[in-house]
């Protein structure tokens, strides 16, 4: 059973768009649930109906990869908003979930493509940080079902 552990939606890029430029200065906050609608993403986020179809309607990141992050590269202090991905889960093999239809609280979605580390992640989480992703991103996925997702623990 997949968990969620945190929930996380920002109004603007700081990344995305911006090659060869600064980065963004959008918050992100932590929510407690967020409204995840079929077909054009989580309300309130900036990939909601970005473009139809788009492959990156959620993104879900595994707690146990991020925790091995922090401990491999010793970054102790580093918190999970700062990859920018929407959830953060427990119990699930992301990679395995590519190409396959999968239910989180009683949301459809369909896994589509890893979440591949860019660049910004050196500098967002840390020296090393984009290698170390390399396989272990996240998921990009779509949003087959309208329903509500809640952050069920902070850990």
């Amino acid at each position: 059973m997949i968990r969620v552990c945190h929930l996380f939606i920002s109004p603007g890029h700081n990344f995305f768009g911006h090659h060869g430029q600064p980065a963004g200065e959008h918050p992100i906050f932590e929510v407690e649930q967020v409204e995840c609608v079929a077909g054009h993403g989580l309300r309130g986020d900036r990939f909601f109906d970005f473009k139809p179809d788009y492959k990156g309607q959620i993104t879900f990141f595994a707690m146990e990869v991020f925790e091995a992050l922090r401990r491999e590269l010793n970054l102790p202090g580093v918190q999970p908003s700062v990859t920018r991905r929407n959830a953060f889960v427990r119990g699930a093999d992301l990679n395995a979930l590519v190409g396959a239809e999968f239910d989180v609280q009683g949301v459809r979605f369909a896994g589509v493509t890893e979440c591949s580390p860019c660049y910004w992640m050196n500098s967002a989480i840390g020296p090393g940080a984009e290698a170390w992703l390399h396989g272990r991103g996240g998921l990009r996925a779509r949003i087959l079902t309208d329903g509500v997702l809640r952050r069920e623990s902070w850990t």
